[in-house]
C-alpha cells in the first residue's frame, strides 16, 4: 500500500495544487501569495485524496 501510495502522491499532490493556482487566478487573484496559498492548499489537499485513492486500489484486490 506504500509503494502505492509513494507512486500516486506526486501526481495527485500536483493536480491539486495546479488546480489551486488555477482557481486562484481565474478569480482575479494574480499577486504571489494569493498564488502560493492556493497551492499550498492544494498541495495540503493532496495527502487524504491520495489516501483515499490508495486505499480504494489496494481493497481492489
Amino acid at each position: 500500500m506504500f509503494r502505492l501510495g509513494f507512486t500516486l502522491f506526486p501526481i495527485i499532490t500536483t493536480t491539486t495544487a495546479g488546480i489551486g493556482v488555477l482557481v486562484a487566478l481565474v478569480t482575479g487573484n494574480d499577486t504571489l501569495n494569493p498564488i502560493l496559498i492556493a497551492a499550498g492548499v492544494g498541495f495540503i489537499a493532496g495527502l487524504p485524496i491520495t489516501y483515499w485513492t490508495t486505499k480504494l486500489i489496494s481493497e481492489l484486490d
